[in-house]
C-alpha cells in the first residue's frame, strides 16, 4: 500500500470522524435550541449569514488553497499569507461595522446592526488561526483536528443553550458562534507546531495571490449564490419563513456537507499530488465520486419520504412548515458533491481562471431566474433550485473531463445505477408509509420502520446489482483488517 493510500485512508478516517462527530454534536445543540427559541430568531441569523460567509471568503483571499497546492511551502509562505489574512480581516471588520446600518435597513430589522457588529468579529478571530488549520489540512492530519473540534463544539453549545434557557434570544445564537471561533483559535496555536515568524515576502504574496485571487473571485460568487436565497426570502417573505427555510437547509446540509466535506478535505491534498498524471486522477475521481454518491443520495431521499415525522418528533410541531422545504432542497442537495468535485479537478490542474468563468456563467443566468421566479412565491425558488443543480452539473462535467479524459456520457454511465437503485428505495419507503398504515404509528417507530426497510431495500439492490461503490467499501474494509 502507497504511502499516499494510507495517508488518505487515514485522513478520510479520521475526516469523517471530525465530521460526523462534530455535526453530531451541533445537531443535538440545534435540536435543544430549536426547541427553546422561535424560528423569526434564526431567521434573523439567516439574514447576516451571507455578510460573514462574504466576510470569510475575503479573509482567506484564496491563498490558503494556494498553500495546499504548494510544494513544500516554507516559513516564508506561511507567515506572509497568516499576516496578509490578519490584515485584511481588520479591514473587513471595519467595512461590516461601518455598513452594518445599512444592512439593518435593508431588512427593515434593526437589531442586525448590533447583530452583526458582534457576529463580524468571529471573522477577525478567524484570521489567528486559518493558517494553523491550513497546515494541518495539507498534511493531512485530521486527528489533531478532531481533537480541536470537540471542545469548542460542547462548550460553545453548553454557552448557547444556557444563554437561550435563560432568554437571550437571538443573542445566545451570537455568542454561541463567537465563544466557538475564539475556543478553535486558541487550540490551533496550543495544537499546532507552527507559529508566525517575522517573514513577509513580497514574492511569495504575488504567487499566492495570482493564484488565490481568481479563487477568492470565485468564492465570493458561490458564496453570494449560496447564501442569495436567504437574502431573498428574508427581503421578500417573513423573518419566520426565512427561520424555515434556513432549518430546512441546515438539516438537507447533515448528510450532504458532513460526507462530500470530509472526503473532499482528503481529496483535494490527494489530487493535488497526482495532478499530473491524468489516469490516476480519473480512477480516484470516479472512486471518490461513486463513494459519496452511494451513501449520500439514499440518506437523502430517504429523509425526504420521512421528513413529517422527523421534523414533528425532532424539532416540533412549530417546524412543520420547513418540511416541504426541506424535501425539495433534499433533491437539489444530491448533485452537490459531483458539481464540488468536479471544480476541485480544475483547482487541481491550475484552471482557476476557467473555474472563474464558469462560476460567473452559472451564477449569472442563475441570478436572471431567481428574479423571474420571485413573484411566483417562494415554493418556486426552491424548484428552481433543481434546474440549476442539473444544468451546473452538465457545465461542471464538460470541462473538468476535458482534463482527465471523463466525458459527461461515461461519467453519468458510472453514477446512473446509483440513482436508479436510490428511486426503487425511494419508492419502496413512500409506498410503505402511505398504504401500508405505517403513518398511523406513533413518529418514532414510523421512521425506524420506514428507514429500516429503506436500508435493506438498498443495500440488498446494490450488491444484487454488484455496484462498484459497495464492493469497493467491503473491499476497503477486509483490508483494513
Amino acid at each position: 500500500m502507497t504511502s499516499l493510500r494510507k495517508r488518505s485512508l487515514s485522513g478520510v478516517v479520521w475526516t469523517f470522524a471530525q465530521q460526523f462527530g462534530g455535526q453530531l454534536i451541533n445537531f443535538f445543540i440545534s435540536i435543544v435550541l430549536a426547541r427553546i427559541l422561535m424560528p423569526e430568531e434564526f431567521g434573523l441569523i439567516g439574514m447576516i449569514a451571507i455578510v460573514i460567509a462574504v466576510g470569510t471568503s475575503l479573509m482567506e483571499a484564496g491563498m490558503t488553497q494556494s498553500l495546499i497546492r504548494t510544494p513544500n511551502p516554507d516559513n516564508a509562505d506561511y507567515s506572509t499569507v497568516f499576516y496578509v489574512n490578519l490584515f485584511v480581516s481588520l479591514f473587513v471588520y471595519l467595512i461590516i461595522y461601518l455598513f452594518a446600518p445599512l444592512i439593518a435597513s435593508f431588512y427593515d430589522e434593526s437589531i442586525l446592526t448590533e447583530l452583526l457588529r458582534f457576529l463580524g468579529l468571529s471573522i477577525i478571530i478567524g484570521a489567528f488561526s486559518s493558517v494553523q488549520r491550513t497546515k494541518l489540512t495539507k498534511e493531512m492530519n485530521f486527528k489533531v483536528q478532531f481533537a480541536i473540534q470537540l471542545p469548542s463544539l460542547i462548550i460553545s453549545g453548553i454557552i448557547g443553550v444556557t444563554m437561550a434557557y435563560l432568554g437571550y434570544g437571538v443573542w445566545s445564537l451570537v455568542y454561541m458562534q463567537l465563544a466557538r471561533s475564539f475556543i478553535s483559535s486558541l487550540q490551533f496555536w496550543i495544537y499546532s507546531s507552527w507559529s508566525p515568524k517575522l517573514i513577509f515576502n513580497t514574492q511569495r504574496l504575488k504567487y499566492h495571490f495570482n493564484f488565490g485571487y481568481k479563487l477568492t473571485i470565485s468564492g465570493l460568487i458561490n458564496t453570494l449564490y449560496g447564501n442569495m436565497y436567504h437574502v431573498i426570502i428574508g427581503k421578500y417573505f417573513s423573518t419566520a419563513d426565512l427561520g424555515f427555510y434556513t432549518r430546512a437547509d441546515s438539516t438537507k446540509q447533515l448528510p450532504v456537507s458532513n460526507i462530500s466535506t470530509a472526503i473532499n478535505k482528503v481529496t483535494y491534498p490527494m489530487f493535488a499530488e497526482i495532478k499530473d498524471n491524468n489516469e490516476r486522477l480519473k480512477n480516484a475521481y470516479t472512486l471518490v465520486m461513486q463513494q459519496v454518491l452511494f451513501w449520500v443520495s439514499p440518506i437523502l431521499i430517504g429523509a425526504a419520504v420521512i421528513a413529517e415525522p422527523l421534523f414533528r418528533l425532532v424539532f416540533t410541531e412549530k417546524w412543520l412548515p420547513a418540511v416541504p422545504m426541506f424535501q425539495i432542497l433534499c433533491v437539489v442537495g444530491i448533485l452537490y458533491p459531483i458539481n464540488a468535485y468536479n471544480l476541485s479537478v480544475l483547482n487541481v490542474k491550475g484552471r482557476s481562471d476557467l473555474f472563474l468563468k464558469l462560476e460567473i456563467i452559472k451564477k449569472s443566468y442563475t441570478i436572471i431566474g431567481v428574479l423571474l421566479v420571485i413573484p411566483f412565491g417562494i415554493y418556486a425558488l426552491l424548484y428552481f433550485q433543481i434546474a440549476t443543480s442539473i444544468i451546473g452539473f452538465f457545465i461542471n462535467s464538460f470541462y473538468s473531463g476535458k482534463f482527465i479524459d471523463f466525458p459527461i456520457t461515461d461519467q453519468l454511465k458510472k453514477i446512473s445505477p446509483i440513482f436508479i437503485v436510490t428511486l426503487i428505495m425511494g419508492g419502496c419507503c413512500y409506498l410503505l408509509d402511505k398504504f401500508m398504515l405505517v403513518s398511523e404509528l406513533h413518529d418514532s417507530y414510523r421512521l425506524v420502520f420506514v428507514s429500516t426497510l429503506g436500508g435493506f431495500v438498498y443495500f440488498s439492490i446494490s450488491k444484487m446489482a454488484n455496484l462498484a461503490p459497495l464492493n469497493e467499501f467491503l473491499s476497503m474494509i477486509k483490508k483494513s483488517k
